[in-house]
């Protein structure tokens, strides 16, 4: 997220580029974020930067918001996700030997250079929306950061590409053994 975010929109001459300044352009914040397949509602996390340090503490951030649950995490192909220091994190938390079903976090990649499988983009888009609609309320980056987390974390999402990953089966099968959430 960037302070110009903000800026999405302007009304001027037709066929004529407009141009804004924009001032603090350097503020900035890194949001690490995951969509829970079922429940559509996701967790957010504050990061510094998108790198593999903060992508192990999101980990553990995960870990703790669902409870140390089994959990089977779709994402792109970023070398912070792939890289060796979450790998020895991974191997940390689950032992060398572990089957893959019996992990505690199972990692699956995106195909490479397809951010339209991820289904974390439409949630990230929504917060920007969000930010460009109140564009006339916000004054500072604060407001900016507030409106897009707050548009995230207040409400669950529910795309059609949920469906892509066995959502709807997933919930069959949950509502077979017992299991409700509404």
């Amino acid at each position: 997220m960037l302070w110009g975010d903000a800026c999405g929109y302007v009304w001027g001459p037709r066929n004529e580029r407009t141009t804004l300044p924009i001032k603090n352009v350097k503020a900035r914040q890194t949001y690490y974020g995951a969509l829970n397949l079922l429940t559509g509602w996701t967790a957010l996390w504050k990061g510094t930067a998108g790198n593999k340090e903060n992508t192990v503490a999101f980990l553990k951030y995960l870990r703790q918001y669902f409870q140390g649950r089994r959990m089977i995490i779709l994402w792109d192909g970023a070398p912070y996700h792939r890289a060796h220091l979450v790998q020895e994190y991974l191997g940390r938390l689950q032992g060398p030997d572990c089957p893959e079903p019996q992990r505690h976090i199972q990692l699956i990649q995106f195909a490479p250079y397809a951010p339209t499988q991820n289904p974390m983009e439409d949630v990230w888009l929504a917060g920007k929306r969000a930010v460009r609609q109140h564009w006339a309320d916000v004054s500072s980056f604060h407001d900016v950061k507030t409106i897009f987390s707050s548009t995230i974390l207040r409400r669950p999402f529910y795309f059609d590409k949920l469906n892509w990953y066995g959502r709807d089966m997933l919930i069959a099968g949950r509502r077979a053994q017992g299991f409700r959430w509404e």
